[in-house]
């Protein structure tokens, strides 16, 4: 995406993102790939934030609040996230993204923000290329549709996770806060 270019409108569906790291606003890839964004709300999901030596950042989330894992199709990635968004609506309770036991120590909250977007079919692919997610091949990211909080509710959001990665040689960050 070149920030020099206005963003391209596209009315095929509502892709909402959560990002804690580089994609946040007032960080350096922020204005490259997110420009354009409907709407930018505070978030929090549950996982555990990790930074690497590189000082980026890695989220390790719960595999059981994945609700479906990222495919190289953004409309039906899109449409898998809307028909989970109307169970969402549809049900009384929705998952806490607070703190459960866990192997391997406490799942927490890690904060962020959940940015939306009308361009998935433009939006997914660039910053699935950004954060090196290639659908049934080697990835530095998985690209997964998790429960995010934010003021008034519960929405499934995608969301870049480390996957099975080497956590120990990562710095842990318990405030779940990147750059705090």
């Amino acid at each position: 995406m070149n920030p020099n270019e206005p963003s391209k409108e596209n009315t095929t569906g509502i892709l909402r993102l959560f990002v804690y790291g580089t994609l946040k606003r007032g960080y350096w890839n922020h204005d490259r790939f997110c420009r354009g964004a409907l709407h930018v709300q505070e978030a929090v999901v549950r996982g555990r934030l990790y930074e690497m030596p590189s000082g980026i950042p890695v989220l390790e989330v719960p595999e059981t609040d994945i609700l479906a894992h990222g495919t190289a199709d953004p409309l039906a990635d899109v449409a898998t996230q809307a028909r989970l968004a109307a169970e969402f609506a549809a049900r009384a309770a929705h998952p806490d993204p607070g703190e459960n036991g866990a192997p391997g120590g406490r799942w927490g909250p890690v904060y962020g923000e959940l940015l939306t977007f009308d361009d998935p079919e433009t939006r997914l692919p660039a910053i699935d290329r950004l954060k090196g997610f290639l659908p049934g091949g080697l990835c530095l990211y998985e690209r997964v549709l998790v429960p995010a909080g934010i003021e008034r509710g519960m929405f499934p959001a995608w969301l870049y996770h480390g996957g099975a990665r080497q956590w120990h040689a990562m710095r842990y960050l318990p405030t779940g806060i990147w750059m705090d």
